[in-house]
């Protein structure tokens, strides 16, 4: 579906005091793809209250400009069974209730946001804003009104799918261990479409990074809202299956929608070598700390996996920021300026050279300047387009009428 309407007011944007902001800085930076470990703020490692080994916490979020993140209830897919959602569910609740730790514990630094208004509310006061976003659908259990208790907790986007097909739609990369067909030819399942319908009607926004291109195109024909993607690259660009083709970018900005392109590794520049000695590193250090399978949120902190990926990192060498400009002027070139954002992917996989952390992100705005994006230009992509799209998200579930 066409929206067309006005952009959301960049009086909104323009609320701030202009001596409030460095004047290097956007009106608002928001980062739309943070991921969070297992233990978040249940241990001290993972305290992002105080310095830690994750690539944001607060502190890097406040040094580096970054004034909002969308912290993510993700889950691993797993079999459509009746305990394989149970255990979905519960990982989920476990996240939702670690981020209310942390914002219960730092009410003067962080603050929950449920609403653009409250975004921009958030950054007048000097405080960062957390918004909740839902990777894999998976885990609402195979019932909708899961989706209702999810916005309730502050969920405000859900990505449908992750790495492996699921209830909801078929995944841009199928697992064979899963039993997933290896080219998907099908896209929303109905319980898939269902989804989309109530998140119209609540208010979340329906986010297709990492569905199918078949999966995408009918969610752009059952959506009645704009839709977003919440960090997804360039097809023509890199050839990944993660990455969204040119017809599909021209089909989410006539949608009305955004795609937030992520700086991700894999995703900016395609390094067999790379894959290959990260895969022997895990291997390696799970092994070594006795483990049977990899778990990312405790080998990536161990220092022999430290010290293995400063070498992997000399040797393979990560994309840089000219290398994310350029997937980002592509999709601008292609959507078009009002339909592109920016994510990190942090603490999920993302970081590059150049925007390895929280800190480092005025960086990115720096690199979008020496590449001739102006001043106006940098406002939409880092956080003006993502609040249009969910204002309009907004106004559609009130014209539903069925937002709790």
């Amino acid at each position: 579906m066409t929206l067309r309407r006005p952009a959301l007011s960049l009086a909104l944007l323009a609320c701030l005091p202009v001596a409030a902001m460095a004047q290097q800085d956007p009106p608002v930076t928001i980062d739309t793809h943070v991921d969070i470990p297992a233990t978040y703020m249940r241990t001290a490692q993972f305290d992002v209250g105080k310095d830690t080994p994750l690539r944001v916490d607060l502190g890097k979020m406040e040094r580096g400009g970054l004034n909002a993140a969308f912290f993510i209830i993700y889950v691993e897919q797993g079999p459509l069974t009746k305990a394989g959602y149970a255990k979905a569910l519960a990982q989920a609740t476990q996240k939702y209730d670690d981020i209310d730790l942390m914002l219960t514990k730092y009410p003067d630094r962080i603050r929950l946001a449920r609403t653009p208004e409250q975004v921009m509310a958030n950054r007048k006061a000097g405080v960062l804003s957390a918004m909740i976003g839902i990777e894999n659908g998976y885990s609402l259990g195979h019932q909708l009104g899961n989706l209702d208790k999810a916005f309730a907790r502050g969920a405000r986007y859900i990505g449908i799918t992750h790495v492996g097909n699921n209830d909801l739609c078929t995944s841009s990369m199928p697992e064979a261990d899963l039993g997933d067909a290896p080219l998907a030819e099908t896209g929303l399942t109905p319980f898939g479409h269902s989804v989309v319908t109530r998140a119209n009607q609540l208010g979340i926004m329906v986010d297709v990074s990492h569905s199918s291109d078949a999966c995408v195109r009918d969610v752009l024909k059952a959506t009645k809202a704009p839709i977003i993607a919440s960090h997804s690259g360039a097809h023509a660009i890199v050839n990944h299956p993660r990455n969204l083709p040119d017809d599909l970018l021209r089909a989410i900005a006539q949608n009305g929608g955004v795609v937030q392109a992520v700086a991700y590794k894999g995703f900016l520049k395609l390094d067999p070598g790379r894959e290959l000695a990260e895969k022997a590193l895990a291997a390696q250090v799970t092994k070594a700390a006795g483990d049977k399978q990899y778990d990312s949120d405790k080998i990536d902190f161990l220092p022999a996996y430290v010290e293995g990926m400063r070498k992997i990192d000399a040797a393979f060498p990560l994309p840089n920021l000219d290398d994310y400009i350029k997937q980002i002027r592509h999709m601008v070139g292609v959507a078009g300026i009002d339909h592109v954002g920016l994510a990190s992917d942090f603490d999920g996989g993302g970081g590059i050279d150049g925007w390895q952390n929280a800190e480092q992100t005025r960086n990115v705005t720096e690199a979008l300047r020496k590449h001739g994006f102006s001043d106006d230009d940098i406002a939409k992509l880092w956080g003006g387009n993502l609040l249009r799209v969910w204002k309009q998200v907004d106004d559609v579930a009130a014209k539903e009428g069925k937002n709790p």
